[in-house]
């Protein structure tokens, strides 16, 4: 049971000011590997599952950033935290 949802909104810097869109999306790739249920948005990502699990894939994410040669990440992350289950569809469902 999922007890997490964690939002992630990665800015990589690139060496020669490259687009950054490209490495976005090889971010939300480690993501989408991963298995773990999750959602794009426009400015941030949401992940839901085990926290130590999506902690897991925020430092791969940062880990593929660097090796896709950025000399540095900045990484904003939000984390929602339940024990007894965290659910991204029962937070929004009222807005559905």
């Amino acid at each position: 049971m999922a007890n997490a949802l964690v939002s992630i909104q990665i800015i990589p810097k690139t060496k020669n000011g490259e687009d950054t869109i490209p490495f976005i999306d090889e971010a939300i790739s480690v993501i989408d590997a991963s298995g773990v249920k999750y959602e794009v948005h426009p400015l941030e990502t949401t992940m839901e599952g085990d926290l130590s699990t999506l902690l897991n894939i925020v430092k791969e994410m940062n880990d593929r950033m660097i090796e896709r040669g950025c000399p540095s990440v900045l990484s904003q992350v939000k984390i929602f935290y339940k024990p007894d289950g965290a659910s991204m569809d029962k937070l929004t469902e009222k807005y559905r």
